[in-house]
């Protein structure tokens, strides 16, 4: 000890310590001179035991709280308020594990007599001024929320490696994503077969390169940190990234030289999402109908005023919310689609006339502003064209293709027939005018039982053409004619429509 001015502090500090209690503990049984049974069970022992005893049923609850709390997939911290002199006020936010502690402490007496201790002693601290918490053991800090949520990684890893082990292959799945401080996790999913079909997250690794290389040294790592064998890898899943799938330097390609056996498998769900969503881009029918969809669902909930009306209106609880579209994943489009129009030829359960009764009431409010109400009736004309409602065709394939338990087999068929359903479904356009058909009289035989004035389209608008326009010649012809002797009409030959003999006739140039 060299700093003399600050002893006192020094030596508080130091009598607060764990080493020191339990030094000065083998001190006095030392200088006490009692025999090995007063030892094994005095009063200081039968103490320490009780203490022991008790902190040990505190972690058990403590441990259960971050269990559940990882089920749930909740937050664990607070933003602040988290130092253990606060808990006693119950007017602020501690964040959901000691929010947690402090319902359990309200009905158990163990983690209740610990809570009140550890307040206690955190507020004799904090008025005096003191920094961190001594030897005061709380187990409500965020270093054992951290501490038990890495052990039962820990134990979840290795009874997933174990179950692989034992499986003798696997499957693996990698992909990318950056989390909310902008950093690059890569996931690594392993597929094999205990009794069923397993698929379980084994890692989440941060990314330092994105490199087909990397990737491969990454699932090596982590591979030999769980005593896998790499070479067991019988295939692996990516999406249709260059570095994932590359010819020369991809992981697939590189990962041929560490599992030999391994086959590469792009991601059919997310190939059948790309060409979907490319292939509703390309038609300009079946991109304004999604376009449509997603803006009538993004439409109702701007305002509160219109989500109102819509509730009121919807007759179907299940529907309160019209599903938005995202950009990359078919399964929203077919959700939203299915909403509004319903299954293939099955219109009973859509929401189409709720749709449209609630943009008609939206338009005649007087209340709102003129664009709302310019907006409601563009998108309630939209939705009443025939050639919206013959767009209206969805499939389920992509969603079963995203699902755990996927049957390889029946997804094959479901590939197979969905292919043919298209090729016929394009071929047999008759099948389809006659569900759109259907769809049309079912919403407006619905409308008329409902004393609604809307009607939808029965049929697509005939093409208008346009007229010829009249060349110079004929322009002089014309002239010429009108200056000629009036003879019986019948007679006449000139090029040009009758319109135009008739105005020629009676001198209109």
């Amino acid at each position: 000890m060299k700093d003399w001015k600050h002893i006192n502090q020094r030596v508080e500090e130091h009598e607060r310590s764990n080493m020191h209690r339990v030094c000065a503990e083998a001190y006095f049984l030392r200088a006490s001179k009692a025999d090995i049974a007063s030892l094994l069970h005095g009063p200081q022992v039968v103490a320490h035991r009780h203490q022991v005893r008790k902190r040990r049923q505190v972690l058990e609850r403590v441990v259960d709280i971050v269990k559940l709390i990882g089920k749930r997939g909740l937050s664990y911290r607070g933003t602040q308020f988290e130092a253990a002199y606060t808990l006693d006020d119950m007017s602020i936010d501690h964040g959901t594990f000691l929010e947690l502690v402090i319902l359990l402490g309200k009905y158990d007496v163990c983690m209740k007599e610990h809570l009140s201790e550890c307040i206690e002693k955190s507020t004799r601290m904090h008025e005096t001024h003191c920094k961190g918490r001594g030897s005061a053991v709380t187990f409500l800090s965020k270093t054992t929320v951290n501490l038990v949520i890495s052990a039962v990684q820990h134990l979840i890893q290795e009874v997933i490696a174990k179950e692989v082990t034992e499986a003798g292959m696997f499957s693996v799945q990698i992909d990318t994503t950056q989390d909310i401080t902008s950093q690059e996790q890569c996931s690594i999913v392993l597929r094999y077969v205990k009794d069923t079909v397993q698929e379980r997250l084994l890692a989440v690794v941060k990314c330092e390169a994105t490199t087909g290389q990397y990737f491969v040294q990454m699932l090596v790592d982590v591979m030999e940190k769980y005593k896998l064998e790499i070479s067991n890898c019988i295939s692996n899943a990516t999406d249709g990234a260059s570095n994932m799938q590359g010819q020369y330097r991809g992981f697939a390609t590189l990962l041929s030289s560490k599992a030999p056996n391994q086959v590469h498998v792009w991601c059919y769900a997310h190939v059948l999402n790309l060409v979907l969503t490319d292939r509703t881009a390309v038609s300009i029918s079946s991109g304004s109908l999604f376009s449509l969809l997603n803006d009538i669902a993004v439409f109702f909930r701007e305002s509160y005023q219109r989500m109102n009306v819509w509730e009121q209106g919807s007759h179907d609880s299940r529907h309160r919310r019209l599903s938005m579209i995202g950009e990359t994943r078919w399964w929203a489009k077919d959700v939203a689609l299915k909403k509004i129009f319903g299954s293939f030829a099955k219109p009973q359960q859509c929401v189409y006339v709720d749709v449209l009764r609630t943009l008609e009431v939206i338009e005649a409010k007087e209340n709102l502003k003129s664009s709302v109400r310019v907006k409601a009736r563009g998108y309630l004309e939209s939705l009443m064209r025939y050639e919206t409602v013959l767009t209206a065709v969805t499939t389920p394939l992509s969603k079963y293709l995203q699902t755990r338990g996927l049957d390889i087999l029946s997804a094959h068929r479901m590939v197979l027939t969905t292919e043919e359903s298209l090729r016929n479904m394009a071929r047999d356009f008759e099948s389809v005018k006659q569900a759109a058909d259907g769809f049309v009289q079912f919403a407006n035989e619905k409308l008329t039982e409902e004393q609604c004035d809307l009607e939808v389209e029965e049929m697509l608008p005939e093409k208008r053409t346009r007229k010829k326009k009249m060349m110079a010649g004929e322009m002089v012809k014309v002239m010429r004619f009108s200056q000629m002797p009036a003879v019986p009409m019948k007679r006449m030959y000139i090029t040009g429509s009758w319109t135009l003999l008739q105005r020629a006739s009676t001198g209109a140039f």
